[in-house]
């Protein structure tokens, strides 16, 4: 079971691969649901994990709040892909989304042209896509080779074992085309009964690692 830990400092690193973190998702700011990290958090983050044999999955996002963006936010978005390409991170999470409740084709085609050769997550705000879209955007993102997507399987606000029939029904649906990586409440206490139900290899998480 490889164990994503989410932090938004350097500070716990040293600490949670220790205890068993297989890969960092590196973000500022987890009171909003994480924003893109600082140059120097960013920089000293990748070299100390790669050191350690640890693969880092960096947050592109702007600022907190909802997930459709502003021409302006996309090219903050795009200058910061390219610098922590540049760091080299391992992969990206990141997400756009438009007014109708569907993914932002056009800025996610230009960020993941971008992001060619790491690795990609589209994270939560795939819980934003309205329900009826959202087997249609795992297709979509499958289609253009997004390797995971990070999902609590319903609003942020309910338990994750609540939605553990709807994250089945992700994961049955994806067949193999791409990752559900489920997140949100998952935690050392919990992980075995979620993994046995969604039968699933990662998972995500704040405390996966106590």
């Amino acid at each position: 079971m490889l164990k994503e830990v989410c932090v938004e400092n350097f500070t716990i690193i040293p600490d949670v691969i220790a205890r068993g973190a297989g890969r960092i998702e590196l973000c500022d700011n987890l009171a909003v649901g994480g924003t893109t990290v600082s140059h120097g958090v960013a920089k000293k983050t990748i070299e100390y994990c790669h050191s350690k044999n640890i693969k880092i999955m960096a947050m592109i996002r702007p600022r907190g709040g909802n997930f459709i963006y502003s021409h302006e936010e996309i090219e903050m978005m795009k200058y910061d892909l390219v610098h922590l390409k540049q760091l080299g991170t391992d992969g990206v999470v990141l997400g756009c989304l438009n007014n109708t409740g569907w993914i932002d084709e056009m800025a996610m085609l230009t960020l993941l042209e971008l992001a060619n050769g790491l690795e990609v997550t589209f994270h939560m705000g795939f819980d934003q896509i309205k329900p009826e879209y959202q087997l249609k955007a795992i297709d979509w993102l499958a289609e253009h080779n997004v390797d995971r997507i990070l999902t609590h399987g319903g609003p942020i606000d309910s338990s994750i074992e609540h939605n553990l029939p709807r994250l089945k029904e992700y994961i049955d649906y994806a067949a193999g085309r791409i990752i559900i990586l489920p997140g949100g409440g998952i935690t050392d206490k919990n992980l075995q009964s979620v993994a046995n139900a969604l039968n699933i290899n990662e998972a995500h998480g704040t405390k996966i690692v106590g």
